[in-house]
């Protein structure tokens, strides 16, 4: 093969290969942020299960609504407690007689009542009001209030650490190309894309995963989804620097057929994931992403960003998008075998 000839394409300039109609209009599986584009409908017993998995409920809800529910569960506690309080006082006529020992120093209208649930469940103490012996009921609500205050906390703080350390925050860190790329290597048709770790932190141990998805939509409306692995060079990776994942186009491939014009009329999306674990939590994350054929740039190559010094190696971020084109792109596959010949 001669000397290919390389031209820089900006990380932000459109794909060169431009999908008809049809493929523009088809809507993603997965978006490019990793989120799914599928709408569940007419669950049986949706709030059911939501309200069984509350604590996952929870972590997923967003943070004002979190707080908002949060605050709501303080402030109708004292609400409650001060309720209790306040039956009490006007049963034992501490309301009525200010001259006998009540069941609880200070407590003689509502506004005391609510007051002293308060600072019974927030411990605050200021020592205005308190409670006496005199009242059996007063004591056993107060030890109520007192272990439901632990768990009222306990709960609060479990789900925000919960939410504070949620994989889809670390995934966010872990970054797929912008574009996947299909190129010559060793006469061999390649589909590769990149991924890297924008943390300086390293992870522990990482699997690449990559599917060709497929959806047919019958003339009845029914829709067909079918699911192709791919079959990757290196799969387990220690993500130390950015790495480029490819997958040869070979004959075990589902892409062995495809060509540069193909490419341009054919619907699917390559759904690729990452699973690896955090070395800092121990945590296991995953981060997702996906490539239509609209971005995949046939005959280019990502253009190289690590640079090796006598110390250490050094990685340009601002290079993992960047591509190079191959100007001689048109190859023709060699029948038999998988190999490609240039035309």
């Amino acid at each position: 093969m001669p000397l290919a000839e390389y031209s820089s394409v900006p990380s932000d300039a459109p794909p060169s290969l431009k999908s008809d109609q049809a493929s523009c209009n088809r809507q993603r599986f997965v978006h490019r942020d990793g989120s799914g584009n599928v709408i569940f409908r007419h669950v049986p017993e949706e709030w059911l299960i939501l309200v069984t998995d509350i604590f996952t409920t929870l972590v997923e809800i967003r943070w004002r609504v979190m707080f908002l529910l949060f605050a709501l569960s303080y402030i109708l506690s004292w609400l409650f407690f001060g309720i209790f309080f306040w039956v009490i006082a006007i049963a034992h006529g501490d309301v009525q007689n200010t001259t006998s020992i009540p069941c609880v120093y200070e407590v003689r209208s509502f506004t005391a009542a609510f007051l002293f649930s308060l600072e019974t469940q927030t411990t605050i103490g200021y020592g205005f009001r308190g409670m006496t012996e005199n009242c059996m009921l007063a004591i056993v609500v107060v030890t109520v209030q007192d272990v439901m205050s632990c768990f009222i906390d306990t709960f609060v703080i479990g789900i925000v650490v919960a939410k504070m350390a949620s994989a889809r925050k670390r995934a966010q860190t872990i970054g797929f190309s912008h574009c996947a790329v299909v190129n010559l290597r060793n006469s061999i048709l390649c589909l590769s894309w990149r991924v890297g770790d924008f943390r300086r932190n390293h992870l522990v141990e990482g699997t690449a995963r990559a599917q060709i998805v497929r959806s047919t939509v019958h003339s009845t409306g029914k829709v067909d989804v079918t699911y192709q692995d791919l079959v990757l060079e290196q799969s387990h990776i220690i993500l130390a620097m950015p790495t480029t994942i490819t997958h040869h186009m070979d004959a075990t491939s589902p892409l062995y057929t495809t060509s540069l014009d193909a490419l341009r009329r054919d619907h699917f999306e390559l759904v690729v994931t990452f699973t690896y674990t955090d070395d800092t939590t121990g945590i296991l994350h995953q981060t997702r992403s996906s490539y239509t054929p609209n971005d995949i740039l046939w005959g280019a190559l990502f253009q190289e960003m690590i640079r090796v010094t006598r110390r250490n190696y050094r990685v340009d971020y601002s290079l993992f998008n960047q591509t190079a084109k191959v100007r001689d792109q048109n190859w023709t596959r060699t029948n038999p075998g998988p190999g490609l010949n240039q035309v």
